[in-house]
């Protein structure tokens, strides 16, 4: 009697076929080489002599030295453009986030005159260019330090208001609807045990809520980081951020492009490690919101 069996393959009949799976590894690996190959680049020439760079690129350096990292913090004030970018981009972030929770929990919560158009307002400020306000914002800030006596212009914290222009709408934006996927039932059995609408907040709301707290610091801290624009009008020598001062590698006589590639990469550490830290929070946060 013959055998009526089915003949196993070694495929589940719901596998991919062969084709797919190996153009998606071949895509994915080509993907793979156009991101990592410039940074390997990076690596390369900031591992190099000046003269070395200047010459026909060499994937492996020939004469490997770290000489270039010991350079880059004497050719400008490295340590001073570092130390400018960490106050700015972490007090842009801290403010972005504080304002972003309160009016973010109002919105979510509370029904009021003029809301829907309060969103829709903050919303649509994502559609218009950053240069679009950077002659306003730089009027502002000189008339009312000739105003005040009080030098904003050039300073730090007017470049930290300046990042709150562009951070702050989308961070309510998005931590608004992180809030409606949260019950409402949180909040009534928080009052319940006494607390007050600040206390819900505090105590239920912002815990529960800390994956998407966590997208919001990690957007606004990058773009904050990495902003360029504004950082190249509304600052001078003593408050000149890393995005801007890397340009000065750039000299008349000379180019050095080992230093600007190390530098580069040391500017980039605090980003990435922050990223790899809370990129779990960072998916959470940024796919929770849209599910109700």
């Amino acid at each position: 009697m013959a055998d009526t069996r089915p003949v196993r393959t070694g495929r589940a009949p719901t596998d991919p076929p062969a084709s797919f799976v190996w153009t998606r590894r071949i895509v994915l690996a080509l993907l793979a080489a156009f991101t990592l190959l410039p940074v390997y680049a990076m690596v390369s020439s900031s591992l190099k002599p000046l003269e070395d760079v200047q010459r026909r690129f060499r994937w492996i350096p020939s004469q490997p030295t770290i000489r270039p990292y010991v350079d880059m913090w004497s050719t400008v004030p490295l340590a001073r453009y570092f130390a400018n970018s960490v106050i700015v981009a972490g007090g842009a972030t801290l403010a972005s986030v504080a304002i972003a929770i309160g009016a973010a929990y109002a919105v979510s919560r509370y029904r009021f005159a003029g809301r829907r158009a309060f969103t829709v307002t903050v919303l649509s400020t994502q559609m218009f260019p950053g240069i679009l306000f950077l002659l306003p914002l730089f009027l502002i800030f000189v008339n009312a330090g000739n105003a005040t006596g009080v030098a904003l212009y050039g300073s730090r914290g007017a470049l930290i208001l300046t990042y709150l222009t562009f951070s702050l709408p989308f961070s309510i934006w998005m931590l608004a609807g992180y809030f409606e996927s949260i019950p409402r039932e949180l909040d009534e059995a928080a009052r319940v045990d006494g607390c007050g609408p600040v206390g819900a907040l505090l105590r239920v709301i912002v815990p529960a809520s800390l994956p998407g707290i966590v997208a919001v610091t990690v957007y606004a801290f990058m773009t904050a980081w990495g902003e360029v624009l504004f950082a190249s009008v509304m600052t001078n020598d003593q408050t000149r951020t890393l995005a801007i001062g890397l340009q000065g590698y750039s000299t008349q006589h000379e180019v050095y492009w080992n230093q600007v590639m190390a530098a580069s990469l040391v500017v980039s550490v605090p980003v990435v490690a922050g990223f790899l830290l809370l990129q779990r929070f960072l998916v959470a946060g940024l796919t929770a919101g849209s599910v109700k």
